[in-house]
């Protein structure tokens, strides 16, 4: 039972990283002036987001400390929570937040290895 939710919360983790790197796509779409705009902003932001996740958040990122780290996710999962607020969807955003929070303390509290 316990690797079922060790499993589970690890596989939740990377769930909701996507779903802000998606988010990030979203806003960027709806938020460009025109098409062009839109385009870059939809594959540009979630390409940084995920740079800057794989060098300082990833569990083996070259660039993270402990501090460093927690900014970045916090950064990555409140910039995305603000971003589904701008779009309107504040449920959403606070699901969405809930939701990050609830594993993120599910991870720590359970002691698994990230």
């Amino acid at each position: 039972m316990q690797e079922i939710w060790r499993v589970g919360n690890l596989g939740l983790l990377f769930l909701v990283e996507l779903a802000g790197l998606g988010i990030f796509a979203w806003w960027g779409w709806r938020t460009g002036p025109n098409t062009p705009v839109k385009l870059l902003l939809a594959i540009g932001l979630p390409l940084v987001a995920a740079v800057i996740w794989g060098l300082f958040a990833a569990p083996k990122a070259d660039y993270g400390s402990p501090v460093v780290t927690a900014v970045v996710k916090v950064a990555f999962f409140g910039l995305a929570v603000l971003a589904l607020w701008s779009l309107d969807h504040w449920v959403l955003g606070a699901v969405f937040l809930l939701v990050v929070v609830a594993n993120f303390l599910a991870v720590r509290l359970g002691h698994l290895t990230v």
